[in-house]
């Protein structure tokens, strides 16, 4: 047998299944491809969407809150500390803090014409107290108590606190509420503005007709009912600026 033919052919001639015929590094990755290897597996993005619903779950849950958390604030009867006057509280009165900022002007314009239907009314006392002590009777300033002590706190129960309640809470209810009975103001200050005789007895109330029908008498007593009509003139104006921008909002 010859020399070259006792050594069998070599298994590894062939570059096609030789390992050692190509680069070390292409027997174990071609270079030329790219395996895409997922970010999350298909457990994690199961856990992250029961997060996003758990999470929205729970955003709807707190929205649901607010929501009969608001209508509950709504509907309450707050507990309220009188502070007004300072010197001897007998109301509860907060604008600054508890109206909203776009209403306040309004609310205390209707406050100043709340303290001058008190201004005007005092007064009413004070000049047919005049009148009385100069011959016109006791009856007139019986009258003018009557008006006082009825008149102040009717206004501030039937008009003032509603129109409080109602920039507090934004109450539909207290807002008509308010318009009905502060319409009956304003009729009430103009009416006192002129004074005629009936129904009240005429020289009650410090209104035009009396001061012109006392001072002729007594110039003292026709002064103070002058100084009486021109608070209820200075009234109606006040009241009738309210009720206008009222109608305007």
């Amino acid at each position: 047998m010859a020399a070259g033919s006792r050594f069998e052919a070599n298994p590894f001639t062939d570059d096609d299944i030789n390992p050692f015929s190509q680069p070390a590094g292409r027997v174990y990755n071609d270079g030329g491809a790219t395996i895409n290897i997922p970010l999350h597996t298909e457990k994690e993005i199961k856990r992250k969407e029961i997060e996003l619903q758990t999470r929205e779950t729970e955003l709807n849950r707190r929205e649901e809150t607010l929501k009969r958390r608001e209508e509950a604030i709504a509907r309450e009867v707050f507990i309220e500390d009188k502070n007004w006057p300072p010197f001897f509280p007998i109301i509860h009165h907060d604008i600054a803090n508890e109206i909203p900022i776009h209403s306040q002007r309004l609310l205390y314009v209707a406050f100043a014409s709340l303290l001058g239907l008190t201004l005007c009314l005092t007064w009413n006392v004070i000049s047919t107290l005049t009148a009385w002590l100069k011959g016109e009777g006791i009856k007139i300033w019986f009258l003018a108590i009557i008006y006082l002590v009825s008149g102040v706190p009717g206004a501030y129960w039937l008009w003032y606190r509603p129109l409080y309640r109602a920039m507090r809470i934004d109450s539909a209810l207290s807002f008509g509420w308010f318009f009905i009975f502060y319409l009956i103001h304003l009729a009430f200050c103009i009416y006192s503005a002129v004074a005629p005789p009936f129904p009240f007895k005429g020289k009650s109330l410090t209104g035009f007709l009396p001061a012109m029908d006392v001072i002729g008498d007594n110039a003292i007593v026709g002064i103070f009912y002058f100084i009486g009509f021109g608070f209820f003139c200075l009234e109606s104006l006040i009241s009738l600026w309210v009720i206008q921008v009222m109608c305007l909002s």
